[in-house]
Formats: structure tokens, C-alpha cells, sequence
């Protein structure tokens, strides 16, 4: 049996159903999964195998269930017997698991003896694949191993009726891992509950407290205090970048946001992700009407500036539970890192690093073996949809239809995770976060290691991006060779050096398609609308405003956004406004209209600027939908420098006007003979500005640009030929943009894919990446 099925209960789940049966045999798990064997009556064994799939425990997954009959083998009794460690390793590994409500009753329940003990958990719930070492899932094979389990404990443990029978990491306060508090020089001030109340005292007198957790440290504080949210920006060098918030109970959010019975149910659920919800007071994206200026009064100003949504999530272990209890207001919980290195997962690490960020450590001894951020998510269409992946998702496979060869896809250079595939399923591994430093990069060989290392894997490929100064490119082009600076795991290194491992290079956008069909299971031919900031092209460019038609075997461009340049090629993505002097300047729009960029500028900037564009210096050429977004954002006085990835385009978005329902005039134009067709943003934009010279409202404007994007989409997709359509890439973030084209083509008559398990943006690269390498390696015969 293949599947979640390990660290879930599953083997007490059988025992259970053998004994009512009356049947015979043993469970066991393997490295692929669970096997057992049942002997009895022939009814009654059918009637197990029936009831084996039809309510198995809430938390398993059942891929793959194969039976054969055998021989009376003469069983005496039912038994769940040692783990078995050969074999191939397939098994999924279970992601960490928020406290489940019976642990929870335990938590604040003073006649239980793990009443308020931080780390109690059970087999439906609490770590597993931040401790998990190796497989088979066994307490031996966990970071739980030097935690001698007492009397009681293993009595429980042993029991295959008590609900932490073989839960790994079951502990309680007489031997299982402890609190204490720390000062920033490592002094320690207290432990266990006085531990606990010293760090929610800190946090009630303005201190910022980072709180070691499930998969990394976060940096708490009060969110109602605008003093320490500041500091913590400063430490963080983090100045507007929404923070998320951690609130009590779905009552809590529900003062702060407008929250779905769907939305509920998500940040109540065991994933437990930050999601992302409608402010009150807020706009866009189907926040309540008010005044778009308006802040809950629980919440400081600058946690969330300008932002009409705000990332809430509720406690995922009993320690934050236990935190929150006192806190009827939210708490900021942000990642314990700086900007653009990976979370702290050790305590003296985090003294290193967060040193001058925290003014105190609440820290315990219960090792992580390895990071995992806050998934981040939102409810589309009653489902949810995961824009970062890691808590509570990963390392949950993807299924395909298999069955492939031993494949890594490293992703791109933004929001990297990388994935590895073989037989039926593709393992996408937690977020790692942009490759923009030295630590991050270091956390991006780890988790390639990892993943080798946890499924004894021996790829006979590398997949990675097109972009040749990607990290992510190197470090795989340096794997292939068997050289390099680049910490490469031995295996890919004696694989190299045989000759016997491949590099596959697979275009941006085409990866960005083939995750997209991939996880929704699509094995026809589609037209991937692939939209984002940036990727690069076959043809040198950059392109980021994609019509691709075809499956992972194989696209062609049929459709793209005109092109326009980037005046100082990188900087135009920290400056939105050089998108819209490059639009003016590509489109020859000048005179009054083309005065709407003039406030941007001082004079000399805009000379120099233009001497750029006129003369092709240091500007490339883009085809990107994401610096279209921009550009516009700018002209629309939004965010000429921006702060942080997306803060222009997501600023247009809460600006939509709801109620408008025009759009301007966004005409594809037909190629020359076997060239694509180009949207042509040209008229969308004189129409823009020309109602601004009229005086009409920004958020019509905006609305009406929102409008002719879908519209494009929809003409683009008619003429393809395509019966179905696929969304995807990180403009697909903008929910006015998705909920408009989603519901547009529909009414027109396509499938639409779009992403739900796997982020839109570069997160998902790297199941694209797999799926295409595979198609390539079939269809050269090698796979």
C-alpha cells in the first residue's frame, strides 16, 4: 500500500479492522509504504479489504493499493511487527500537522499530566517531516531518538487502541523536550512554564521574542504595538512588506477579516497555512466595501501598509497555543531570518542571526532536522490554492502518470523549491526562497541533499531553467560536470563522473505550463497563458507575457505581449516608473500624454533614461506582464520605487474599482507566417490616458485595465485552437485577474486549469521542470 500512510496511524487503523474481522496476520511499514498479510475466513477478508479504503484515518492517503491471495500461512493473533528498512524508498513522508483538537482539550485540561506541555502531540498530529531522518518513519529514524520514552509514555505508545500508539514523537514533561528562555547572549533566564510566561510578558512590554517552533524560529511580537513591529522592520530590513499575523481562534480572524465558511475550515485545518483574507474596511480582491484607508484598530498601521488583505493564521503547535492564550489581539509570528536568507532552525544559529532582530530566545531541545516555512494560501473557488508550499504540504507528492525515471528539477532563481521525481509520483520539496545570498544558497544544497539522501535517489538528469546566471543553472551545470565551488551530493558526483547523469534545460514558461497540467493531471495539448515577471526566452529576450500551446512533450509560442525595453535592465524591476517611460517610449506616445510620466522624473533621470531606450543601451527587451502591471501601476502614481517584488501591481489590484465593468482596447494582431500573434498593449494605454486627461477616476482606470487583460486572454485563446486553457505564473496572484479570466473563458467555452497544490509563481518551476525532462528523455529514447 502506497501513500501517506506512514506516521498517520494507519498501522493501528489495520489492527483495529483485523481484530474486528477476526482475522489473523501482521502490519508492517516499509520504505515504499505499509504491507500486511491477513488470513481468515474469505468473507471476512473481503470484507477488510473494503473496509480498508472506504474510512481509512483522516491524515492517510491511499496512492496505490495492490493484493494477491496467497497460502494459509497458519497466523496465530494479529501482531504490528519491526519496520522493515529494504526496498526501494517511495514512501511519502507526512508533512507537520497542527495540533489536533483531542491534544488540544489535553493541552488546557489540568487533569491531564501533559496539561500545558508544549510538545504533546499524537498520530494526528505534530512534527514529522521536520524531524523525520530516515525512512522507514520510526522513532529510531527521528530527531526524537535521544528521547527516551517513560513508563506511561510507552505503555501509550504501545497500545495499538490508544491514539498515540506509535506516534513517533509522542513525549510528555518527564521525557520529552523542554522550554527555556534565553537572553541574546545565550544566558539562560527560565525554563519550562516560567519560560513561557517570561516570553509572553516580554511580548506584552513591546519585546520582540523569537520562538523556536515546528520548522524554524519566528519573530513575535504585538501586532497592536507600533514601536516594536518598527524595530522589527528595521532588524529585518524589511520597510513595508506585509507581516503575518497569528490570532487565537477563526473568532479572532473573524474581527479582523471577512472569513468564508471555506476559509475557515482552511486555517482551522491541520495544514494550518497563513492565509490570506479580505481586511474589513479593505479593497479589492472581494474585501467589504469602507474606507480604503482604514485599519483594524487591533493591528498597527505598519504591519500591513496600504495592504487590503492580511496573512492570519492560527496556531499550528501547543506551544504557540500556549503563547497565544493570554493574547486576545493578534501577534505578528514573521519568519525568524533576514530578508533573503532561510529561517533559523537551531538556537545557537539563531543567536548568530537574528542577534540585534530579538531581544529574547524561546528555545527547546527537540532538534529540526530540517526548515519549513509558513505555507502561504488563499480559498479560490471554495478550494484551497497554495502560493507558498512548505508547512503542512510539503513534501507531499505530486501524482503523474508515471512511471518516470529518477529526476531533479532545481527551479528557477525567485521563490525556489526544486523536486524529485520517479515512478509515479514527483516529491516538490518545502519553499527555499529566492537565491539571493550565500545562506540561501546553502539552504538550496541542503534541501537538494536532503531529498536524495531521504529517498536513497540516483537521478539520471538534472533539469533546470534556461537563464544561464541563475544560481540554480549553475549549481546544476556544476552537478553534470562533476566540478565546481557548489556543495554537490556525492551521488550526483559519481553519477557525473560515469557519465551517466544528463542536464536538461527546459524554458521558463514551458515549465511554468507543464506544472500547471501536471498537477491537474492534463495530458492533452493546451494553451498555457504563462504570465510573470520574468523568464527567459529561446529567443534571448525576456519574455514574461506568454501564449504557449502544447503539452510538457513539447510548445509552441503562438501569442505574446508586444515587446518593449527595460531602461537599466534590472533596476526597472526596483523602479516601476522606468516600465512606464518605457511603455510611453515604445508605444510614441508623447506631448500631453505622455506627461503623465514627468512627475516621476527629475529632469536629468528621464535624459538619461531616454538616451537609453533611443540608443538600446542596457535595455533589454522584455515581452513581460509583470513589468506591464508595473508600468501601468506608475502612471497611475502607484509606487514609482517599489519596496519589495509585486508591491506596484499588487497596489493596482486593491485599486480596482468592483462596479466597473469596462475594459480598453487590447487587439491581438496577427503575426507574419509562422510567427506568433503580439496583444498589443499600445491602444490599452492612449485609452488610459487619455480618460485620466478627463478626469476619470483611478480605480475605474484601473478596473478598465483589468478588463482589457482578460479580454486579451480570451482573444488569444479563441484563436489558438485550444479547447483547453491554462492559467499560470505569479501575475496569476492577482485575484481580480484570475477570478475575471476564469470566469470569461468559461462562458466562452474552455477548460480552465489552474493551480491549487503548487504555487502559480516560481515555486511550481520545478514539477514543470521534471515533467518536461521527462517527456524530453521518452522522447529521445533515454527515458
Amino acid at each position: 500500500m502506497e501513500g501517506a500512510v506512514q506516521g498517520v496511524g494507519f498501522r493501528p487503523y489495520v489492527y483495529r479492522l483485523a481484530a474486528d474481522e477476526g482475522l489473523a496476520g501482521w502490519v508492517l511499514n516499509g520504505t515504499e509504504g505499509v504491507r500486511l498479510e491477513v488470513e481468515g475466513a474469505s468473507s471476512a477478508v473481503e470484507r477488510f479489504l473494503a473496509r480498508l479504503v472506504a474510512a481509512p484515518p483522516p491524515r492517510a492517503v491511499i496512492r496505490a493499493l495492490r493484493h494477491a491471495d496467497l497460502p494459509p500461512a497458519g497466523f496465530a493473533g494479529f501482531r504490528i511487527v519491526a519496520s522493515d528498512a529494504g526496498g526501494t524508498k517511495s514512501a511519502a513522508v507526512l508533512p507537520d500537522l497542527a495540533t489536533c483538537d483531542a491534544c488540544r482539550d489535553e493541552l488546557f485540561d489540568p487533569r491531564d499530566r501533559r496539561f500545558r506541555y508544549p510538545f504533546l502531540n499524537c498520530t494526528d498530529c505534530g512534527p514529522r517531516f521536520t524531524i523525520v531522518r530516515a525512512l522507514p518513519y520510526d522513532r529510531p529514524n527521528t530527531t526524537m531518538a535521544g528521547f527516551a520514552l517513560c513508563d506511561a509514555c510507552r505503555a501509550e505508545y504501545e497500545e495499538p487502541r490508544d491514539r498515540r500508539f506509535h506516534a513517533q514523537p509522542t513525549a510528555c514533561p518527564a521525557c520529552g523536550p523542554r522550554l527555556a528562555l534565553w537572553e541574546g547572549d545565550g544566558t539562560v533566564l527560565a525554563a519550562g512554564e516560567e519560560a513561557l510566561q517570561g516570553a509572553i510578558a516580554a511580548i506584552r512590554g513591546g519585546k520582540v521574542v523569537a520562538v523556536k517552533g515546528l520548522g524554524g524560529f519566528h519573530l513575535v511580537c504585538d501586532a497592536r504595538d507600533e514601536g516594536a513591529v518598527a524595530r522589527l522592520r528595521a532588524g529585518k530590513v524589511r520597510r513595508e512588506k506585509p507581516f503575518a499575523l497569528m490570532v487565537r481562534d477563526v473568532a479572532a480572524a473573524r474581527a479582523l477579516c471577512a472569513v468564508s465558511e471555506s476559509e475557515a475550515a482552511l486555517l482551522a485545518s491541520p495544514e494550518a497555512p497563513i492565509l490570506l483574507l479580505a481586511r474589513h474596511g479593505g479593497c479589492g480582491g472581494g474585501a467589504e466595501d469602507g474606507d480604503r484607508s482604514a485599519v483594524a484598530p487591533s493591528v498597527a498601521p505598519n504591519v500591513a501598509p496600504e495592504s487590503p488583505r492580511l496573512g492570519l493564521m492560527l496556531a499550528a503547535t501547543p506551544l504557540h497555543h500556549l503563547l497565544l492564550e493570554p493574547f486576545a489581539t493578534p501577534l505578528v509570528a514573521t519568519s525568524g531570518n533576514r530578508s533573503d536568507e532561510p529561517i533559523a532552525i537551531d538556537e545557537r544559529e539563531a543567536l548568530e542571526r537574528l542577534r540585534g532582530l530579538a531581544e529574547l530566545f524561546l528555545v527547546h531541545d527537540r532538534p529540526i532536522e530540517r526548515h519549513a516555512d509558513d505555507s502561504l494560501a488563499w480559498v479560490f473557488r471554495g478550494e484551497a490554492a497554495v502560493l507558498r508550499r512548505s508547512r503542512g504540504f510539503a513534501p507531499l507528492p505530486v501524482p503523474v502518470a508515471g512511471p518516470l525515471p529518477p529526476l531533479l528539477g532545481v527551479g528557477a532563481h525567485l521563490k525556489g523549491a526544486v523536486a524529485l521525481g520517479f515512478g509515479s509520483q514527483v516529491f516538490v520539496s518545502q519553499h527555499v526562497g529566492d537565491l539571493e545570498t550565500p545562506e540561501a544558497l546553502g539552504a538550496f544544497e541542503r534541501v537538494i541533499a536532503d531529498l536524495l539522501r531521504l529517498y536513497e535517489a540516483e537521478p539520471v538528469a538534472i533539469a533546470h531553467d534556461l537563464h544561464p546566471s541563475y544560481l540554480s543553472t549553475q549549481w546544476a551545470r556544476a552537478a553534470a560536470g562533476g566540478e565546481g565551488a557548489f556543495a554537490v551530493p556525492p551521488v550526483l558526483r559519481r553519477a557525473a563522473a560515469e557519465g551517466r547523469l544528463r542536464l536538461v534545460a527546459v524554458q521558463h514558461h514551458h515549465a511554468h505550463l507543464a506544472s500547471c497540467l501536471s498537477e491537474n493531471g492534463f495530458e492533452g495539448s493546451a494553451l498555457g497563458v504563462a504570465w510573470d515577471g520574468t523568464g527567459h526566452g529561446t529567443d534571448g529576450t525576456v519574455w514574461g507575457g506568454e501564449f504557449l500551446a502544447g503539452s510538457a512533450d513539447s510548445v509552441r509560442r503562438v501569442a505574446h505581449l508586444r515587446p518593449f525595453r527595460l531602461p537599466g535592465g534590472e533596476a526597472a524591476v526596483r523602479e516601476p516608473r522606468r516600465a512606464a517611460l518605457a511603455l510611453l517610449h515604445e508605444a510614441g506616445i508623447g506631448g500631453a500624454a505622455g506627461a503623465a510620466a514627468d512627475p516621476l522624473f527629475t529632469e536629468a533621470e528621464r535624459a538619461l533614461l531616454g538616451t537609453l531606450l533611443a540608443r538600446g543601451l542596457n535595455s533589454p527587451v522584455t515581452t513581460s506582464a509583470g513589468r506591464l502591471f508595473d508600468g501601468v501601476a506608475a502612471l497611475l502614481g502607484l509606487h514609482p520605487k517599489a519596496d519589495h517584488e509585486g508591491q506596484a501591481a499588487t497596489a493596482l489590484e486593491a485599486l480596482v474599482d468592483p462596479d466597473e465593468k469596462g475594459s480598453y482596447p487590447f487587439p491581438l494582431r496577427p503575426g507574419p507566417p509562422g510567427s506568433p500573434s503580439t496583444l498589443d498593449w499600445a491602444p490599452l494605454l492612449a485609452a488610459l490616458l487619455d480618460d485620466g486627461a478627463r478626469g476619470v477616476r483611478r480605480e475605474v482606470r484601473a478596473a478598465r485595465f483589468h478588463g482589457a487583460l482578460v479580454e486579451g486572454i480570451v482573444a488569444a485563446a479563441r484563436a489558438s485552437g485550444e479547447a483547453a486553457v491554462a492559467l499560470t505564473g505569479g501575475c496569476f496572484q492577482n485575484r481580480v485577474l484570475l477570478e475575471k479570466a476564469v470566469s470569461r473563458l468559461e462562458e466562452e467555452g474552455f477548460r480552465v486549469l489552474v493551480h491549487h497544490r503548487v504555487p502559480p509563481n516560481d515555486g511550481g518551476i520545478a514539477l514543470g521542470q521534471v515533467a518536461v525532462a521527462a517527456a524530453m528523455l521518452r522522447s529521445s529514447g533515454a527515458g
